[in-house]
């Protein structure tokens, strides 16, 4: 848009600085020649000016809604950014989680004279603990 509000402006002032540049009222346009009288040319002055401030119109409008969409993007990118940050933070709050189970589930517990630690016989039950931990986790 404000490529084209800008080309209908820089269209409107090339056809003033001809107008005014110009000697006599003829005028040549595409091997057509114009001799216009007062009242065409005020109508022609109409029409450029126009056609300038619908230019004029055409680069604020684009203007603005680049803007609105560059506000849009940086609100965007800020709310991404917090996301992340917020995933992070809880990534590192789990894996403090997990070394602190770690390390109390590979701490050596006291045995019994018989070498069992938890009370069963087939002393299987810190890894059933494990697995159930990892089980509920997922």
């Amino acid at each position: 848009m404000i490529f084209l509000g800008l080309l209908l402006v820089l269209l409107a002032g090339a056809a003033a600085v001809v107008a005014i540049t110009e000697e006599s009222a003829r005028y040549i346009l595409f091997g057509y020649t114009f001799q216009p009288d007062h009242v065409e040319m005020f109508l022609a002055g109409a029409a450029a000016a126009a056609v300038m401030v619908l230019g004029f119109w055409l680069i604020a409008a684009g203007s603005r809604r680049s803007a609105r969409r560059r506000r849009r993007l940086a609100h965007v990118r800020a709310d991404a950014s917090d996301k992340v940050a917020r995933l992070e933070d809880e990534k590192r709050e789990l894996e403090r989680k997990l070394e602190r189970e770690h390390a109390a589930a590979s701490k050596p517990i006291a045995g019994r004279a018989d070498g069992r630690t938890d009370g069963h016989a087939d002393g299987h039950a810190d890894d059933r603990l494990v697995a159930g931990r990892e089980e509920r986790a997922r």
